[in-house]
């Protein structure tokens, strides 16, 4: 007899179960939905999909009044809520505008509009419980999540009162702090959403760095030179240092490729480069340490070109003492660190046995003598190589300056036996090592007989301290304060030294790291400080003590945080890139970075969003270099491409609204290979950002003609912008500067400056943003 199954137990129907009994006790029975998409508490915003007809006018036109429109919602939603009794329809159309919010970042099955049936209103149900309310949502072309504050200043901070200018002195008043109260926080970030020009809107400008060598106690706390003390006071300049000639030094400046007949190395050629606008162009001949104005070819244009030699990856401004920047007209110093000659090709991990003849040139930014009157100063600039640093460790790959004021005092005029010292210079050399210089001032160099428009040059043969692992070598580096350095290597280590005690007392050859690292697979490139500082048991923040987090990125793909008190490397994204450049932005809370496809992406690294990040654009190709400023929430961009372009890191986070997320091209160096000739051109109109979205049937849409890229994806080496990095270290007067280097020698400081969509400033004026008067307006509104 053939064997016999067991009838299979019938099982209950739970999703039968759902339509039992009358429309009533559905009612009862439904939970009520708990998602409130205009709450600002989770730090998101969502954008509508569109807006109705009777929606306020005053949402489609004014920016302003965004901030109204958004509070009055949100007060309204919980009435709403507390009001109504949930029916089927009712949450029927509630999980509908639910499902049309999260729409666009997930491919998930569309919700029919009404039940009309049971199994209809069982899948809408299901479709609530995957939306899965509990997690964070995905990021996409509409949302972005707002920037977090990691580090709560409540002390008063400075402000301009009126305009900055070059070599002007700044007007400066006392303020709020942008984190010493909630409001303030969101008001003044939302301010800055509304700036729509290359660079910051000076009305909000404000210092947000924080080191542990600031002073406490003082009487007037709110002055930069408090926050940013001078350092290493007792520190002279090495002894050793001599001058040399042009014919000793030629050998330590660029060269050409070429041999000359007798086997010598020949000065670089001149370059030849079209400066003006755009069909007027003037063809420029510039050689070794010339420079121009190009306000000569384009009247009322505030950039200086300048030609450095031969391709530069270093390059950084030169931190100044507010109080001594009177007595030299407020000149701004920037060490530029060029490579031998244009061929040049450095291998990573590959040391070079000393000596090596490289240089480090001192450019110094500074009104024209003889101008015309005090008001014509900033049109009336120049770029001058003061000093060439002759020394023998080979090329730079990356060099710093000490962030705080490390030189001595300007309004002294004996020296003594040692010249007095510019500050401390870091760098990562061509042999290997992390060595710090200690720079001689320029002005106590020189003598009265030298030509004031040629630079010395000064022989260092040994640094003030010089860092070498015998397994590695030295890649790439970042200051935490004046004490503790971070130094990335080609074997995927991060170390951490403390160099203070060694500095001052000079015995720095056996000195050991604090921290040894493994974090990545192959060549850190890389590496910024997150400068906050750590929070003891309590929650509160010990700011006298160095900060504790690194984001690093390296050759393998790799982008991670990593907290030095545990000896391992979090990783935030990967990526089949190489990591060329990391910068740390107290606006945007956290690093930014380099995703796929040359895209620069800001992560946060507030505990509520950590590792969360979001696209601030997508230059043409592959990313060089990225800085970000303690002043402003500007972020600069250098691309192989050729071009330098500015955005707003604090652009408004809904898509769909009145401001336009703006993308500025500084400039475009283009390069012709047939001629040799070069070609700057700049004063490109902005470019909105056209974001990719997640819906696939966007992207087999038919994309307009004006949005389409006619990028080549193929550039000549000679255009790469290298380096890009705004000045954070002379003030508030000094931060509209952003200084580049490029692949031919070609290097430009810009002046920029933004300005408020349609000129209006943001709730009312800045007194009322600041809080610095009575409000005489609603909190949350931008409404004047």
């Amino acid at each position: 007899m053939p064997r016999q199954l067991r009838a299979r137990a019938s099982r209950p129907n739970y999703a039968s179960l759902v339509a039992i009994g009358d429309e009533e006790d559905l009612t009862i029975s439904l939970p009520k939905p708990s998602f409130d998409e205009e709450a600002d508490s989770s730090g998101s915003d969502f954008a509508p999909d569109k807006l109705s007809d009777d929606a306020p006018e005053d949402l489609q036109n004014d920016p302003e009044d965004i901030l109204e429109v958004d509070a009055e919602e949100a007060e309204e939603a919980p009435k709403r809520n507390k009001n109504q009794t949930p029916t089927p329809a009712t949450v029927s159309r509630s999980i509908s505008h639910l499902s049309s919010i999260t729409g666009a970042r997930s491919n998930r099955r569309k919700l029919p509009p009404k039940p009309q049936s049971a199994q209809a209103f069982t899948s809408k149900m299901s479709a609530l419980r995957a939306a899965k309310m509990y997690a964070l949502p995905n990021p996409s072309v509409h949302h972005r999540h707002r920037a977090m504050p990691i580090f709560l200043r409540k002390e008063k901070v400075e402000r301009l009162d009126a305009p900055p200018a070059l070599f002007n002195p700044p007007k400066i008043v006392s303020t709020n702090s942008m984190t010493s109260e909630s409001i303030l926080t969101d008001r003044i970030s939302k301010a800055w959403g509304y700036n729509v020009g290359p660079g910051p809107v000076w009305n909000i400008l404000e210092d947000r760095s924080c080191f542990k060598e600031a002073l406490e106690g003082e009487e007037n706390p709110i002055n930069e030179s408090f926050r940013r003390p001078r350092v290493y006071q007792g520190v002279e300049a090495k002894s050793g240092w001599t001058r040399l000639d042009e014919c000793d030094a030629a050998r330590y400046f660029p060269t050409d490729t070429v041999l000359t007949d007798d086997g010598q190395l020949r000065p670089p050629a001149p370059i030849h480069c079209f400066l003006g606008p755009h069909g007027r162009q003037t063809r420029v001949e510039m050689a070794m340490f010339d420079s121009h104005a190009t306000s000569e070819y384009m009247p009322g244009s505030k950039s200086f070109v300048f030609n450095v030699g031969s391709p530069a990856w270093g390059a950084d401004w030169c931190p100044t003492y507010p109080d001594d920047r009177p007595c030299r007209g407020y000149k701004h110093y920037l060490a530029i660190a060029p490579f031998p000659s244009r061929s040049h090709s450095p291998m990573i991990g590959a040391k070079v046995q000393r000596p090596v003849p490289a240089c480090v040139q001192i450019w110094g930014l500074q009104s024209k003598r003889g101008s015309a009157s005090q008001a014509d100063r900033s049109l009336a600039g120049e770029m001058k190589c003061e000093m060439v640093l002759c020394l023998e460790s080979g090329s730079a790959f990356e060099i710093k300056w000490c962030p705080l004021p490390s030189h001595d005092q300007w309004n002294e005029v004996d020296m003594g036996e040692h010249p007095r010292k510019l500050g401390l210079l870091a760098g990562t050399f061509e042999d290997g090592s992390l060595s710090v210089y200690v720079v001689p001032d320029p002005e106590d160099i020189r003598n009265k007989d030298d030509d004031p428009m040629r630079p010395i040059s000064v022989h260092l043969p040994d640094p003030l301290l010089r860092i070498e692992l015998e397994e590695t070598s030295c890649w790439s580096l970042d200051w935490a304060n004046s004490e503790t350095i971070a130094v990335g290597c080609t074997n995927g280590y991060v170390a951490v030294y403390d160099i203070g005690h060694a500095v001052r007392t000079g015995q720095g050859p056996n000195i050991l790291p604090t921290h040894y690292i493994s974090i990545h697979q192959s060549a850190v490139r890389a590496l910024a400080w997150i400068r906050v500082p750590p929070t003891n048991g309590s929650g509160v923040p010990s700011t006298s003590e160095d900060p504790t987090v690194l984001a690093t990125g390296g050759y393998d793909g790799l982008e991670c945080l990593t907290d030095i008190r545990e000896p391992h490397g979090n990783i935030v994204n990967r990526t089949r890139d190489v990591i060329n450049s990391t910068t740390y932005s107290a606006f945007t809370g956290g690093p930014i970075m380099i995703d796929h496809d040359n895209t620069v992406k800001a992560y946060s690294a507030s505990p509520s969003t950590l590792g969360r990040g979001h696209i601030l654009l997508e230059p043409d190709g592959p990313v060089w270099s990225v800085s970000a400023s303690d002043y402003h929430a500007q972020l600069a961009v250098g691309s192989a491409d050729g071009s330098c372009v500015t955005t707003n890191t604090l652009k408004s986070t809904r898509r769909g609204g009145s401001v336009p997320f703006f993308v500025h091209k500084i400039f475009q160096l283009d390069y012709s290979r047939k001629t040799g000739e070069f070609r700057m051109l700049d004063h490109f109109l902005p470019q909105e950002t056209q974001e990719r979205s997640t819906n696939p049937k966007g992207k087999q849409a038919k994309k307009d003609e004006s949005e389409t890229s006619i990028s080549t994806g193929v550039w000549p080496p000679e255009v790469g912008v290298h380096r890009v990095t705004w000045n954070t270290g002379n003030g508030l007067g000094g931060a509209p500067l952003l200084a580049s280097t490029t692949g031919s020698g070609l290097c430009r400081v810009d002046w920029l400056l933004g300005r408020w969509i349609r000129n209006k400033v943001p709730y009312v004026n800045v007194p009322n943003m600041r809080k610095e008067v009575d409000d005489v307006m609603d909190e949350d509104s931008g409404d004047d």
